[in-house]
């Protein structure tokens, strides 16, 4: 069993920039993949990035690249994304999941975090 709980966002202007972090509890967090996840309302949940047990390869959706970066402190069960240039099509909830490899679909996912606000005005 694994605990995911999100944390750091809130509302921001377009143009800013927000740190979201996932703390991890539970089972060995540095055996997971982790990935960022969001979900806008009427909207279907997306992938964002990913990263990999190691934090050597990290993945990230077309529409995010150079804007956002995902990263991971297995020593302190953390993962991040820090995401940059925000704009308002970003708002959403974001969610961090934990699973067992790589992979872009929520149904991957053995794990989630209860999803942090995030909001961007114009």
């Amino acid at each position: 069993q694994v605990q995911l709980v999100e944390s750091g966002g809130g509302l921001v202007q377009a143009g800013g920039s927000l740190r979201l972090s996932c703390a991890a509890s539970g089972r060995t967090f540095s055996m997971y993949a982790m990935g960022w996840f969001r979900q806008a309302p009427g909207k279907e949940r997306e992938f964002v990035a990913a990263i990999d047990w190691s934090g050597a390869s990290t993945y990230h959706a077309d529409f995010v690249k150079g804007r956002f970066t995902i990263s991971r402190d297995n020593a302190n069960n953390t993962v991040w994304l820090r995401m940059n240039s925000l704009k308002p099509e970003d708002t959403a909830v974001y969610y961090c999941a934990a699973a067992r490899k790589v992979v872009v679909t929520p149904g991957g996912y053995d794990y989630w975090g209860q999803g942090t606000q995030v909001t961007v005005s114009s």
